[in-house]
């Protein structure tokens, strides 16, 4: 198993493989409510046979070059996630997403994240769009998609089914060339 350092405060990236299926619904037990006010993870991961075929799932997907899940741990603690819940290597686009349990907001883990799956998606594998989709009312993912530097194509209305209500979804997206720059900035 590898850990990518996420920086100086210890947190950690890594792949969140089926074997981690306790840890991660208990760590969904503890950010569900928080977690599901935008995203239906906290929903589809209600017992220890959904958290174990949820990242069964992603296993296949990354075997089939079609997806990827990882954990961001915080003090060896599972705290939240990225991931690319689509990716199409072939067509050169990924579509990347993330939550995090209440206790780690607001210290830029899932910047951090985001910016480690996206490097490595435009730099190894030839990645040419990445996609950011997020409901109108999450802002605090929106945040993310701004300071990770990507540009809002656009309003998807009423486009996503969500506990009984139909919500807007923004489109955010970079494109490689763009993200090489960016990152050459940052550099700097």
């Amino acid at each position: 198993m590898f850990a990518i350092s996420l920086g100086d405060d210890g947190a950690e990236l890594r792949p969140l493989e089926p074997s981690y299926a306790e840890e991660f619904l208990t760590h969904m037990n503890r950010g569900r409510e928080y977690v599901g006010q935008h995203i239906a993870l906290a929903d589809v991961v209600a017992d220890l046979d959904s958290a174990r075929s949820f990242l069964q799932a992603y296993a296949e997907k990354a075997a089939n070059d079609a997806g990827r899940i990882y954990g961001i741990w915080s003090e060896g603690t599972l705290v939240g996630g990225v991931l690319f819940r689509a990716m199409d290597v072939h067509q050169g686009t990924a579509e990347a997403g993330c939550w995090l349990e209440p206790s780690a907001v607001g210290r830029g883990l899932v910047t951090r994240a985001a910016r480690t799956i996206i490097d490595w998606a435009i730099g190894e594998r030839s990645i040419h769009r990445v996609e950011w989709m997020v409901s109108s009312k999450n802002e605090s993912s929106i945040a993310v998609a701004r300071r990770l530097g990507m540009t809002r194509d656009g309003v998807l209305r009423e486009s996503y089914a969500y506990r009984g209500k139909r919500l807007d979804m923004e489109v955010w997206s970079v494109l490689a060339p763009e993200w090489k720059v960016l990152r050459a900035e940052q550099a700097s």
